[in-house]
């Protein structure tokens, strides 16, 4: 009888732990995804900060980006195994150009929460080489970029900053995509920065808006990554779509400033579902769904590397504007109810 009750024992901690080994594996699937979601909190009615969560690991959503360190939600992230990019918000790069300042944004941040799976730091959104703030872009990125030094986490956390894509003088063809004349110096240092400490530059990336500017030279199958062949040629490199496009043109841009092995983080991409012509549910699904299905091939001048791509966005934000699209880039209704039926891996 103790024989018995041996072996039934052993059988049943040899099953936990090959129960937890595939749970474990399925996390770590989910992580390794290409496709993340934007998690903004621009509105008055989207629900507690833990059912999100649970709804991005329900959806198998396994990267997120937030913007800005919400502790409601670091809390939530704690054992998820959800991949973050966690925004500096714009109002800071001035006092973190401070090096003990950043010392310390670091360690309530980021070194308070070692639960939590830190990938990207994104030091500054969106910032404009002529806005006052840009000169702390860089200073800031340093002093933090020392700070996760300091905590021997450089290799699981790269810093970094997002930009989108009216920095680019030059963008067509993509061969020939180039920063502006105003924006080559900021983003030489930024591309200095990245090279020297193997980090990706973080983009958002809207086929939309390049679209809805110039939709009589720019078709919305084009847009929608729905071309049933090539659109532009442009030598070697055929491209079947406008996400593409963009994306090589912001590499071309890269390689002219000296970074030819800066990788690129699609930090924001998404199509808003109403307030303009384009705007449309069946166009927005389409993007959305198209896109997933596209981002592991790559692109032309970099076929075969998965792209990491965060989709925008999570909710519809009604606080958002002063646009009308600008509310509604949600994936989910604030009641947690999915606008379209994608799939996200």
């Amino acid at each position: 009888m103790a024989y018995f009750f041996e072996m039934n024992n052993k059988f049943f901690i040899l099953a936990t732990f090959m129960l937890l080994g595939l749970f474990m594996s399925s996390l770590e699937k989910i992580g390794a995804q290409p496709i993340g979601v934007c998690y903004g909190q621009i509105g008055d009615n989207l629900p507690p900060e833990q059912e999100v969560i649970n709804l991005f690991r329900t959806n198998g959503i396994g990267k997120m980006r937030i913007y800005g360190p919400n502790p409601a939600i670091l809390e939530a992230l704690r054992g998820s195994n959800i991949e973050l990019i966690l925004d500096v918000t714009n109002d800071k790069l001035q006092a973190l150009s401070d090096a003990a300042t950043a010392n310390d944004w670091v360690r309530q941040n980021v070194l308070n929460y070692p639960d939590v799976t830190y990938r990207y730091i994104a030091v500054g959104n969106e910032i404009k080489p002529n806005d006052g703030r840009a000169q702390y872009v860089v200073p800031a990125m340093q002093n933090i970029h020392n700070a996760i030094v300091s905590a021997n986490l450089q290799d699981q956390i790269k810093v970094s900053t997002s930009i989108d894509m009216s920095l680019l003088g030059n963008s067509y063809p993509p061969s020939a995509g180039s920063f502006s004349d105003s924006a080559s110096s900021y983003m030489a240092s930024v591309v200095t920065f990245l090279a020297n400490n193997g980090a990706p530059l973080l983009a958002n990336v809207y086929p939309y808006f390049s679209y809805i500017g110039n939709s009589q030279s720019i078709s919305l199958d084009y847009a929608l990554l729905r071309s049933p062949g090539v659109v532009v040629q442009d030598g070697e490199y055929g491209y079947q779509n406008l996400f593409d496009a963009i994306l090589d043109a912001l590499y071309s841009a890269l390689e002219k400033s000296g970074g030819s092995n800066v990788k690129v983080v699609v930090s924001e991409s998404g199509w808003p579902s109403e307030g303009h012509a384009a705007a449309t549910i069946d166009n927005a699904a389409t993007y959305y769904q198209n896109l997933i299905n596209h981002v592991n091939s790559g692109t032309p001048k970099r076929p075969g590397q998965a792209i990491q791509t965060y989709l925008f966005a999570m909710f519809d934000e009604n606080k958002k504007g002063p646009e009308e699209t600008e509310r509604h880039f949600g994936l989910f209704h604030p009641d947690k109810q999915p606008k379209y039926q994608i799939r996200f891996n």
